[in-house]
């Protein structure tokens, strides 16, 4: 087989817009997604940039000090911009701000907002008709403030268009993994997530909105969840699983929703799809011989579950994520 690796966006420059009163968890995890080297991937990592339209030193959670790194003329060039939240919520964000933010988004960045970043896009008039999400504790208030906005309170991330928002805290690292996946594939996003010791994606894939729980890195169906994944080629089925867990279905079910927020079915069809996508990304295999290494045994079955949960098909995911190493 030709070993294939991912190609990475074409601009890598990605700028952290923080404000005084930044949320050091929120700011961490957007740094160590895309800051971090990451030499062993073997693939050119993103360039990180944090900037503010406030005066240094910045005052973080706590009160910490942060000195940006950048002028905010750098969100001209940035081919992404993060908000890791907005601390003043009972103000509104700069113009000065709003603008930059407007100015990146028609030429075309990506944005990205984690919890209560997502007033600073509201703002911007950036939200108008979209479904998007931000902390349940700002949920209320920011679809009140903006009533042409979709507060999605229950979703972990959505992604509409170039403009994504993510709930609070943990959430941004579900929607950097999504970001990484989408820049750089599933077989990169996974080894990301297995330095960062958390599970690689949310039940739903990248589907347009996430809704379901991180299934736990620990747990009671943790190994039955690792032995499964080593089997997917397997007619595995949820019967299966809960004669090898020795329980009931009906206790199956319950440890799943409880565990996993899903099904075992669902769980079953998501990890197949996972394993779908790191043969294309790997491998030459014929559509075919992917169908059959995943367990979903046709090419029509795997294309019919990888739309669903994917948006596009095997073959035209294998073009935009792989090169030839």
């Amino acid at each position: 087989m030709t070993p294939r690796r991912a190609p990475g966006p074409a601009n890598r420059l990605v700028a952290v817009l923080v404000s005084d009163g930044v949320a050091l968890f929120e700011f961490g995890i957007v740094m160590e997604v895309f800051a971090l080297r990451r030499p062993e991937l073997g693939v050119p990592w993103y360039d990180v940039a944090v900037t503010s339209f406030d005066a240094a030193p910045l005052r973080g959670t706590g009160g910490v000090g942060l000195i940006p790194t950048h002028d905010t003329r750098v969100l001209a060039k940035a081919g992404t911009i993060v908000i890791p939240n907005w601390p003043k919520l009972e103000a509104p964000p700069p113009q000065e701000m709003i603008d930059a933010v407007r100015a990146a988004y028609k030429r075309g960045a990506r944005l990205l907002s984690v919890c209560s970043g997502a007033f600073v896009l509201a703002a911007a008039g950036l939200l108008d008709g979209r479904r998007v999400t931000t902390h349940w504790l700002h949920a209320d208030k920011l679809a009140r403030r903006y009533p042409n906005v979709q507060v999605e309170p229950s979703v972990l991330y959505v992604e509409s268009g170039r403009v994504y928002t993510a709930a609070g805290s943990a959430a941004g690292i579900d929607l950097g993994l999504h970001i990484v996946r989408q820049d750089y594939g599933a077989d990169i996003a996974n080894k990301v997530a297995r330095r960062m010791v958390v599970p690689p994606h949310r039940e739903g894939g990248q589907a347009q909105f996430v809704a379901t729980a991180v299934p736990p890195v620990e747990g009671s169906l943790a190994p039955l969840m690792e032995w499964a994944s080593a089997r997917l080629e397997q007619p595995l089925t949820a019967e299966t699983l809960a004669k090898k867990g020795r329980m009931s279905m009906r206790t199956l079910a319950r440890r799943f929703e409880a565990q996993a927020g899903t099904t075992p079915h669902q769980w079953l069809t998501h990890q197949r799809v996972l394993a779908a996508q790191r043969l294309l990304e790997t491998s030459d295999l014929s559509i075919d011989r992917v169908a059959e290494h995943s367990g979903f045994v046709t090419a029509e079955t795997l294309r019919h579950h990888f739309r669903q949960r994917v948006g596009t098909s095997p073959a035209a995911y294998r073009r935009r994520f792989t090169q030839a190493a």
